[in-house]
């Protein structure tokens, strides 16, 4: 796969992931979170997940997209992956409520929208 290749099946997979956490807060309230464990353990999954795909995007792609927060979400993804004991559920409600649409909206404006069968 070419570099090129690579990165938008990256990207792909950040907005597949992201979009699952836009849905699986939609409707929902931090009461709801709260109370919901196979909720929060969804979107922490999902968030996981973006932060995976971040972390290998290339330096050059990342180099010239500096509007997005890499470090930041590659960030949260080690805490829930290695640090997990640690995880502060209000922290993980505003990424998935304020960041993660943010986020989406970046992607999206990328043309990061679609995908083939072999990246789905």
């Amino acid at each position: 796969m070419r570099p090129e290749e690579r990165d938008s099946a990256l990207l792909w997979t950040m907005l597949k992931a992201a979009r699952e956490v836009a849905f699986f807060v939609q409707k929902k309230t931090w009461d709801d979170y709260q109370k919901d464990l196979l909720l929060r353990r969804a979107v922490e999954r999902s968030v996981e997940v973006v932060g995976e795909a971040a972390r290998k995007v290339s330096k050059s792609f990342k180099d010239g997209h500096a509007e997005i927060p890499w470090p930041k979400i590659v960030g949260q993804r080690h805490r829930i992956a290695h640090e997990y004991e640690t995880i502060d559920d209000s922290t993980i409600w505003k990424v998935a409520t304020v960041h993660i649409p943010v986020l989406i909206e970046q992607l999206e404006i990328l043309g990061i929208d679609s995908c083939d069968d072999e990246k789905s």
